[in-house]
């Protein structure tokens, strides 16, 4: 396994360890690695069920990845409104929703050529 590799891996592990802290929901990760042109290696996708649990959500996910690999990531946006938030750590982007726009926009289908692992809710 490369280093990359190993580092996406845990990068992925504390995002969703910080996903999961707030109750974060419906989280798959689409493994982008084999698809030509593509912006990163993984999406990250998961959905709250307001305004605020989206931004508890990413606050969650940059206090968990900072603290356990004194990373940040490159870019956020769409913070303002908190409907769908992007997270880019450069090689692993986050996507956190509401639940209605996450179905509205249905970007799993657009990447539908990707390998998507769910993870199970622990609550």
């Amino acid at each position: 396994m490369t280093k990359k590799n190993t580092n996406n891996d845990v990068l992925l592990a504390n995002i969703i360890k910080g996903i999961e802290e707030v109750k974060g929901n419906d989280i798959d990760i689409l493994d982008l690695r084999e698809i030509d042109n593509s912006p990163c290696d993984y999406f990250v996708i998961c959905n709250g069920n307001s305004n605020t649990q989206v931004n508890a959500i990413v606050n969650s996910i940059q206090k968990t990845v900072s603290k356990e690999l004194k990373d940040k990531p490159w870019h956020v946006e769409g913070m303002e409104n908190a409907e769908w938030v992007l997270m880019d750590y450069v090689t692993v982007v986050v996507h956190v929703f509401q639940k209605q726009i996450r179905e509205y926009y249905n970007i799993e289908s657009l990447w539908g050529d990707s390998k998507i692992t769910t993870i199970e809710n622990k609550y």
